[in-house]
């Protein structure tokens, strides 16, 4: 977004889905109760967590609930960054390839880094334990698979300025596939 581009986050509209008062909270908790109610009546994000990613019947359920009110939402969002002449649209989409997305997109940028990196980042800044971080990247499919189905790899296992200076240079190859695309249909 610093860069120029619009970035719709998965993971946002999937909060407003299912904010209180909407059909998606009500539908999540027709499923799977009021033990996924917070005491300030929204969902209990780490209950509901907890409880799809130890339970593939559960997540394939929320994600019947959920996936279709985004796909909804992040149309919408396309659709108005594209009324406002955005020429490039990022969709941050953590669960990409699981959900079966990436023919949607005109490329993909897959944002990686050791497995072992990724659990401790998980533990440290969202607060899950070490069983809730190894049932989250148990659903994810292996870095290998998503990077061998990557248009561009940012390796994120270095320092902030490694990390800003990869994200640069595929920033650089996303403009010149834009511009070769105007000018081979003679956009402006």
């Amino acid at each position: 977004a610093a860069l120029g581009a619009d970035v719709i986050d998965a993971d946002v509209l999937a909060r407003e889905v299912v904010a209180r008062g909407t059909a998606g909270f009500d539908a999540v908790v027709d499923y799977f109760g009021a033990a996924v109610i917070a005491t300030d009546g929204s969902l209990d994000r780490s209950a509901l967590r907890t409880r799809v990613f130890r339970d593939p019947v559960a997540r394939s359920a929320l994600n019947a609930i959920v996936h279709p009110s985004v796909a909804r939402l992040r149309d919408q969002r396309f659709a108005q960054a594209a009324a406002r002449g955005i020429a490039v649209v990022i969709a941050d989409i953590p669960l990409l390839f699981e959900v079966g997305l990436e023919h949607a997109f005109d490329g993909i940028i897959v944002v990686d880094a050791a497995e072992s990196v990724r659990h401790a980042r998980l533990m440290r800044d969202r607060g899950l334990s070490a069983r809730d971080a190894d049932a989250m990247l148990a659903a994810q499919w292996p870095s290998e698979q998503k990077r061998a189905g990557a248009t561009w790899v940012i390796d994120n296992d270095g320092s902030l300025a490694q990390l800003e200076a990869r994200v640069q240079l595929v920033w650089s190859a996303i403009l010149e596939r834009v511009a070769h695309r105007r000018s081979a249909t003679g956009a402006s």
